[in-house]
């Protein structure tokens, strides 16, 4: 086994929940566009909300216009719509401000990792600015080499295509079986990146995703950074 020179990390679901978070965010908007005048039942608004989220994805821009449109309820004859948007986006990041927050073991980890000399960085799928605002929000930012944030909108070439985690070793000028990979699917970040020799790490913890029935083997599997540690001090003599 070559000495272990990288390890890289998604960020959804592995560095934080972002299922979590995501359900407390939604729960906020919803009840500031109630009070803002929206007057129907907090339940049947979410309820609403989680069917346009799951049509439009979590990457649309206009998820509470589209539910307004849908809705179309007698008390937005007496508002205007605009302030009750404007209820739900600012409730939604105020959460941001206030529930965006790693695991616990996160900054244990990659302060151990930081005192070696093992590079870290980020490979990630999603919006360039929104997965960017995660690692400033997370303050997990100054722990990554800075030539090591990958999002994959920003380089074009999305998850799980394994070209996305080729480019990243290209440009840290590493040989796959020297980086370690940990996330949350297995479709999208263990059988990329093992495809092309990399090892990889499932983190169940968080994970909305079953490996039952995909073939797919993770050359580890963790529930918690503590274990991870564990690898990696036990298997790669890594002093961590």
């Amino acid at each position: 086994m070559s000495r272990l020179k990288a390890v890289l990390f998604d960020i959804d679901d592995t560095l934080f929940s972002t299922t979590q978070f995501a359900r407390i965010a939604r729960w906020n908007a919803v009840k500031a566009m109630v009070k803002a005048g929206l007057d129907l039942p907090e339940e049947e608004v979410l309820r609403e909300l989680e069917e346009v989220i799951a049509e439009f994805t979590s990457n649309y821009d206009s998820h509470f216009d589209q539910l307004l449109r849908r809705l179309r309820p007698k008390s937005l004859d007496r508002i205007n719509p605009a302030l009750v948007v404007a209820a739900g986006v600012v409730a939604y990041h105020d959460t941001k401000f206030k529930e965006l927050e790693p695991f616990g073991d996160v900054f244990p980890l990659l302060r151990a990792l930081r005192q070696t000399q093992v590079q870290m960085g980020v490979i990630t799928h999603g919006l360039t600015i929104k997965q960017a605002e995660k690692l400033i929000r997370l303050g997990v930012l100054p722990f990554f080499d800075p030539r090591g944030i990958f999002i994959s909108e920003q380089i074009g070439i999305s998850k799980p295509n394994p070209k996305l985690y080729a480019l990243a070793l290209r440009d840290l000028g590493l040989a796959p079986n020297e980086a370690m990979y940990i996330g949350d699917n297995p479709t999208h970040d263990i059988a990329p990146p093992q495809s092309i020799g990399m090892t990889a790490v499932w983190a169940r913890r968080a994970s909305r995703h079953s490996i039952e029935g995909t073939g797919i083997e993770p050359d580890h599997i963790v529930d918690d950074f503590e274990q991870l540690r564990d690898i990696l001090r036990t298997r790669y003599e890594l002093d961590v």
